[in-house]
């Protein structure tokens, strides 16, 4: 039973006939070697392994190429052979035949590796060189044609909006504080009674602390004194001079 209209039928070819009509085979199925029996497929390797299937010459239409020594049979080779061959290619490395190239080659130059290994005053002289007499390049040839307007005149290119409109400034005034904010503290020093006064001087920290602090005044003004004497002693001797 057909679930299409009438429209789509007379718009689209019966399935049936398509599928008849083609001629690519559509399997979706497993292969049979996946349900085969355990004894059948033992039975077929015994027979690959004693008895292998005669098969005709390969026909090869490419050029071979010799590869040397497998990976895997390199990877067979005990560890002292592979010590052997590498000495042996270093003392009588194996002579290849030139290498045959196919495509043809383009002068690129000089390679990245040979600018390197130059000296820092050889770079300095060809800088020099190409800023004095640069080379003279031919012309580019483009092959692909230039873009007349890269913008193009139907498009309306608009500023933002607050690179345009300039108004004044509004500053909102501040929000009212609370009625329970918390008031400024009272850091002015509290007066201490005489007795307290008398014993932080009595004690021995505090009477060395004020001896040091009057040495140390007594220090600086010395100090002070003879940067200035030295200096005034400076300025007359170069008035004197003059």
């Amino acid at each position: 039973m057909s679930y299409r209209s009438n429209a789509a039928e007379a718009w689209y070819p019966d399935s049936q006939s398509t599928a008849a009509d083609s001629d690519i085979p559509l399997d979706l199925l497993p292969p049979p070697s996946l349900t085969r029996p355990l004894w059948k497929s033992l039975v077929g390797n015994l027979r690959d392994t004693f008895a292998p299937e005669k098969l005709p010459p390969l026909h090869l239409t490419s050029r071979p190429v010799n590869v040397g020594l497998l990976l895997g049979d390199r990877l067979r080779l005990p560890w002292f052979r592979t010590v052997f061959t590498n000495i042996g290619d270093v003392i009588s490395p194996e002579t290849l035949p030139p290498l045959e190239l196919e495509s043809r080659p383009i002068d690129v130059g000089e390679l990245i590796t040979d600018q390197l290994s130059h000296f820092w005053w050889g770079s300095l002289l060809r800088n020099l060189a190409d800023r004095v007499s640069p080379e003279a390049m031919p012309a580019l040839n483009l092959t692909s044609k230039p873009i007349l307007d890269i913008i193009p005149k139907s498009w309306i290119l608009l500023p933002l909006w607050s690179e345009v409109v300039d108004t004044p400034k509004v500053f909102y005034p501040d929000k009212p504080k609370p009625a329970d904010a918390m008031r400024p503290a009272n850091l002015q020093p509290v007066p201490l009674p005489e007795e307290k006064l008398e014993a932080l001087v009595a004690e021995p920290t505090a009477a060395d602390l004020l001896r040091d602090l009057r040495r140390s005044r007594i220090r600086q003004r010395v100090w002070i004194g003879l940067a200035t004497a030295q200096v005034l002693y400076m300025v007359l001797a170069a008035v004197g001079k003059l």
